[in-house]
């Protein structure tokens, strides 16, 4: 299970460190084998154990592609799905495509959201931080029906 927030850093050879503590749960969750897709909603990406991404294939895959969304998410999620291992320094070494999709420099952010982490440029997140906070916290709490019976 992944949670919090994390900064990283890329190299110039495009090698992200995980944190360790992300680390511990990646190489005991799966043995440092990880999936890493694009996000189609933010311009981030997703890194997923690769028990975890298996399950979200499967998912994916039942979809019916005879329609158009169905097959344009597919084709966006499970064709930019890239497996990765953690080399010996606990680095991952991500893809030019992904690092130019989610238009990733050298100073990242990483955000735990359970059975994934997300990958983002610090300086998207910072952006996306101060829209969300300023809009979307007060939309939440304005139409919150939905969240009936969780206390945070």
């Amino acid at each position: 299970m992944f949670r919090g927030i994390n900064s990283a850093t890329l190299d110039t050879k495009g090698r992200m460190a995980l944190p360790a503590r992300f680390r511990e749960s990646v190489v005991e969750q799966c043995g440092g084998s990880l999936v890493v897709t694009i996000d189609v909603r933010e311009k981030c990406l997703l890194m997923y154990p690769l028990p975890e991404w298996e399950t979200v294939q499967r998912k994916l895959e039942s979809l019916s592609n005879i329609g158009e969304r169905a097959r344009l998410l597919q084709r966006l999620l499970i064709g930019h799905a890239t497996d990765l291992e953690l080399d010996g320094n606990g680095r991952l070494l991500l893809p030019p495509m992904l690092r130019s999709y989610a238009e990733l420099d050298r100073k990242l952010v990483l955000a735990g959201q359970g059975n994934k982490i997300e990958i983002w440029s610090e300086a998207h997140w910072q952006s996306r931080m101060d829209t969300w906070l300023a809009d979307g916290a007060r939309a939440l709490l304005a139409d919150g029906d939905e969240f009936t019976g969780l206390s945070v």
